[in-house]
């Protein structure tokens, strides 16, 4: 099976898809595998994160790029902060549009490996966001649409400038 994958266009209707549970009683592939095609493609494309409906399959999973990386299949979020932090954030989807998100500072998030073990791990700072940037994907939700209409206003205006020198 081919290792990077291409990116599914901003329109695809698969990203606005709630993802259904990966089934690890009969997997509809193998979640080594797949956990090695998303590394794959996440770091070609140079990204921080990359979740199975970018590339177009209806699996919950996604990788996050950390050391080791982060494979997480079925993930929920059991507990997060109260404290709220603004953070520009981008998308591979949305090349080159970052966009200001309030999002929880901290997350705890329950996952299953590609193993099969089930782990629960506290994450912060970046790695906290992008997880839940990633789990926003698997819920069909869109970085743009957690954005107030100011700041996706601004950064859409600033894209279009970047766009223009080239």
């Amino acid at each position: 099976m081919e290792k990077v994958r291409e990116l599914v266009s901003k329109t695809d209707p698969i990203l606005k898809e709630k993802i259904p549970k990966f089934d690890f009683s009969n997997p509809p592939i193998d979640p080594v595998e797949l956990a090695h095609i998303l590394t794959q493609t996440m770091l070609q494309k140079n990204g921080l994160g990359l979740s199975a409906p970018q590339i177009g399959l209806p699996y919950r999973a996604f990788v996050i790029r950390s050391n080791p990386i982060i494979c997480c299949f079925n993930p929920f979020i059991v507990d997060r902060t109260s404290d709220m932090v603004y953070l520009d954030e981008g998308c591979l989807t949305f090349p080159n549009l970052f966009v200001k998100i309030k999002r929880p500072s901290a997350i705890k998030i329950r996952y299953t490996e590609p193993n099969g073990n089930v782990v629960t791990n506290k994450y912060t700072g970046m790695t906290s966001r992008a997880i839940q940037h990633e789990c926003d994907h698997l819920e069909g939700i869109l970085f743009t649409t957690r954005a107030n209409s100011y700041h996706l206003e601004q950064s859409r205006k600033k894209l279009k400038k970047y766009e223009k020198q080239f």
